[in-house]
C-alpha cells in the first residue's frame, strides 16, 4: 500500500483491498472512520462493526467557540445536542459544516474537542464537511491546516466517501469548491456513483450550502440557494444511478430545519446545531410546515427493513434549565427500487410522511 499526494487530495492505491483500523479512541478527535480500502471508497465500516439496525445522525452549524460568546451561538444548547447524540450511539454523525465559528482560530477547534468529549467516550464515527465558517478569519491554507489538525484522518482531502455496511454510502462534499459541470469535484462524484457496490440502497450527499431551500423574499443570495449547489441538484437529477439507489442530500447554512422532495431526491436543511437561529417563511414545497421557532435540532435515520425511518429531534425550550426533546418531524425514506405493493402505497416514492 502507498499514499500519493495529487491535486491537493490524497489517493490510496494497493494491489488488493486492505482494511484497517484508522483511529485509536485515545486520539484527540472523535473517530472519523474505521476502515479504508482500494476500490475508490475512502473509509469503510463493515456490517459487523455497526448497530443492528444501522442508525446515523445529521446536523450542522454548531459554531464551537469560547462559551462566553452567546450571540453568534448558544453554547448551552450546543452541549445539549452533543450529549444527546452521544446517548443515541449512532453508527455515524454527519456534520454539514460550520463546526467552528472561525476556522482560522485554532482555539475554536480546541473548544470543539473539549465539548465533544462525550462523542469520544461513545466511540462515535464523525464525518464533517467544510462550511464557510471553516474559512473565517484566516487564509485558506491556515484554515485547512486547522481543520486537518482537528480531523487528521482527512488530511489532504476536502471531499471524501464513506461506506456504512452494505446499504449506505456517504459523500461528504465541499461546497466552497466548484460543483459546476466539468469541475474536479463533480467528476469525482460521478466516478463514485458509477463504482457504487451493488448492495447500496441509499446514498447521502452531505455538504454545507443547500441545493434546495426555502427562498426568502428579502434573503441574501447565499441563503437563497447558489448556482454552485443548483448545479449539483441538476447533476443528481440526471444521474442514471438514481434509478436504483435513493439519494438523500443533507445540508446546513440556514440555521433552521427544512425538508423537500424534488426529482425523486430527499433534500434536508439541518442547520440547528447551536448557531444563532435564522427565521424563515416556509414555501409550499417545504414538507415541514411547523411554525415553531427556534429549531435547534438533529435528524436521526434508522434502517428498518429496506427503508430508512427519519426523525427530527428538537430542543423544546432553549431557555429551560435542562433539555426537553420533541419529535417534530417524522418521515420515511424508501428505496428507489420497491415492490409493486410498496410503490402503490408511497405516493411520494421517496419521502413518505
Amino acid at each position: 500500500m502507498a499514499l500519493i499526494a495529487m491535486n491537493s487530495k490524497l489517493y490510496l492505491y494497493a494491489a488488493a483491498t486492505i482494511t484497517f483500523q484508522m483511529l485509536a479512541c485515545s486520539r484527540s478527535a472523535p473517530p472519523i472512520a474505521s476502515a479504508a480500502q482500494a476500490n475508490g471508497t475512502d473509509f469503510v465500516a463493515e456490517n459487523r462493526e455497526l448497530n443492528q439496525p444501522l442508525r446515523l445522525i445529521a446536523y450542522g452549524d454548531m459554531r464551537f467557540t469560547d462559551p462566553k460568546e452567546t450571540s453568534a451561538t448558544n453554547p448551552r444548547v450546543r452541549r445539549w445536542l452533543v450529549a444527546k447524540i452521544a446517548d443515541e450511539k449512532p453508527d455515524a454523525v454527519l456534520l454539514s459544516g460550520d463546526v467552528p465559528w472561525h476556522g482560522g482560530n485554532a482555539s475554536d477547534y480546541e473548544v470543539y474537542r473539549a465539548e465533544t468529549e462525550p462523542w469520544r467516550a461513545a466511540h462515535l464515527r464523525i464525518y464533517p464537511a467544510l462550511g464557510n465558517h471553516e474559512f473565517a478569519e484566516g487564509t485558506e491554507r491556515n484554515c485547512l491546516e486547522n481543520w486537518w489538525n482537528a480531523f487528521p484522518e482527512l488530511r489532504g482531502r476536502r471531499w471524501y466517501s464513506v461506506q456504512l455496511g452494505d446499504s449506505v454510502y456517504i459523500m461528504n462534499l465541499d461546497s466552497n469548491s466548484s460543483l459546476l459541470p466539468g469541475s474536479e469535484q463533480i467528476q469525482w462524484i460521478g466516478n463514485q456513483l458509477s463504482d457504487l457496490p451493488t448492495s447500496i440502497r441509499f446514498v447521502f450527499f452531505n455538504l454545507h450550502h443547500p441545493p434546495v431551500v426555502d427562498v426568502q423574499a428579502n434573503g441574501d443570495a447565499s441563503h437563497n440557494g447558489r448556482p454552485n449547489e443548483h448545479a449539483l441538484a441538476a447533476f443528481l437529477a440526471q444521474a442514471p444511478e438514481k434509478s436504483r439507489v435513493r439519494f438523500v442530500v443533507t445540508a446546513g447554512h440556514v440555521h433552521n430545519y427544512e425538508r423537500f422532495y424534488q426529482d425523486g431526491i430527499v433534500y434536508l436543511v439541518s442547520g440547528g446545531g447551536g448557531a444563532k437561529p435564522y427565521p424563515i417563511v416556509r414555501q409550499p414545497a417545504d414538507l415541514y410546515q411547523d411554525p415553531g421557532f427556534p429549531n435547534y435540532h438533529y435528524v436521526e435515520f434508522v434502517e428498518s427493513g429496506a427503508k430508512l425511518v427519519a426523525t427530527m429531534f428538537r430542543v423544546a425550550d432553549p431557555n429551560a434549565a435542562a433539555p426537553v426533546w420533541e419529535e417534530r418531524d417524522h418521515f420515511e425514506v424508501l428505496p428507489a427500487v420497491q415492490s409493486k405493493s410498496a410503490s402503490k402505497k408511497a405516493h411520494t416514492a421517496g419521502a413518505e410522511r
